[in-house]
């Protein structure tokens, strides 16, 4: 069965280029042209990717993915942000919000097809591999099956991302991960792992300014301790 792509575009050129390129590649693809819209159809039809243009009607991209990542139903749905916002403040608040990936216009419809490809790939996996053992490092506990992060026995709401992040570190704690051997997770630019520590330390740091389990290795990169 092929996976399903919703596309939220305002530009109805360019949803229509989207969406033959995306047929074309063997996806099955439901169109919408604004915000409001884009949440009620992830909602609906429960696809297994989400292309969402930031600057769009009623609501924009940005809240769109502030909505679904706050939804537990929906929030580890597959999201590639599309956008003429190139600025490295809003590629970094893409991503800290949630986006799997962020593609600047304009931008060639067949690279943005091989994204959505790696993006699926990348979620497939994770589902795949989704380890029935938690992972505990001292009272923080994370559940790969589940998809959820507790800390002291009380859930911790994080993002795909950082749960990414996360499960990554907490496997082997104590181990070293350079900041190269983060971006092999999936992630984009160094300074992208950078902002998702930050982001983590704030949630699961009693004073995220003295960390005292998400730890600073300098020069190297973090540890989970």
């Amino acid at each position: 069965m092929s996976a399903r792509i919703l596309v939220a575009e305002d530009n109805p050129h360019q949803a229509e280029l989207l969406r033959r390129y995306l047929e074309h590649d063997g996806y099955s693809v439901v169109v919408v042209h604004d915000g409001g819209s884009a949440v009620d159809e992830v909602r609906r039809c429960e696809p297994d990717l989400l292309v969402l243009d930031v600057m769009m009607p009623v609501v924009d991209g940005f809240d769109v993915l502030r909505v679904l990542r706050s939804d537990s139903a929906v929030a580890g749905l597959p999201v590639v942000l599309l956008t003429a916002r190139s600025a490295e403040d809003d590629v970094l608040l893409g991503f800290d919000l949630g986006a799997d990936d962020y593609v600047t216009k304009p931008f060639r419809p067949r690279q943005l097809v091989a994204r959505v490809r790696t993006v699926l790939r990348r979620a497939e996996h994770r589902r795949r591999g989704a380890s029935s053992t938690v992972l505990r490092v001292g009272d923080l506990e994370v559940d790969p099956a589940r998809h959820e992060v507790a800390l002291a026995g009380e859930t911790v709401s994080v993002t795909p991302t950082e749960f990414r992040l996360l499960a990554t570190l907490a496997a082997q704690p104590h181990r070293v991960f350079t900041r190269g051997q983060l971006l092999q997770d999936g992630f984009t630019t160094e300074r992208t792992v950078d902002v998702h520590v930050l982001n983590l330390r704030r949630k699961v740091e009693r004073d995220p300014r003295r960390p005292q389990r998400l730890l600073t290795v300098y020069g190297i990169g973090y540890k989970l301790v």
